[in-house]
């Protein structure tokens, strides 16, 4: 699973991908738009700028803004700067050099052999989806929900 810092992020860069180009955000708008506590998000978006996912300005009209259009930020890109990458096995972690306690020849393990082509379909998916498709999945459903006619008898 992704960890909840993620899933801020998601939630924040999706904000901001709604902003005209080059429109700073408050940090304190993007807490209160997105319902994220304000000093687990300063810290979120600090990673994301050294990682080239954000741009900042300091000061009275400062704020943060994309640094690269919606859709050429891939959702991988996001994930890899704040997970470090993303494995549901802990010997497929590129952070993580160990051979799993239960297996000792991970050579010949089937979990991570099968592991490995979960996790390359995962990345495949991460590296494919911009952060602009995520966006427009997000209004195409919420349309998609307005429009649902509910009969009762």
């Amino acid at each position: 699973m992704i960890t909840k810092k993620t899933k801020y992020a998601l939630k924040a860069l999706s904000y901001l991908a709604t902003r005209p180009a080059g429109e700073l955000v408050l940090i304190s708008e993007l807490a209160k738009e997105e319902s994220v506590p304000r000093k687990f998000l300063e810290a979120i978006l600090v990673a994301l700028r050294k990682g080239g996912v954000l741009k900042s300005k300091i000061g009275k009209g400062g704020g943060y803004m994309l640094a690269l259009p919606a859709d050429k930020i891939s959702i991988g890109k996001i994930v890899s700067i704040l997970e470090g990458g993303f494995a549901l096995v802990e010997c497929l972690n590129d952070n993580v050099k160990a051979v799993c306690d239960e297996c000792g020849d991970p050579a010949c393990c089937g979990t991570r052999l099968v592991m490995i082509d979960v996790k390359k379909a995962i990345d495949s998916v991460f590296e494919a989806t911009s952060l602009a498709d995520m966006v427009e999945r997000s209004s195409a459903a919420q349309k998609l929900k307005q429009n649902v006619v509910d009969y009762c008898i």
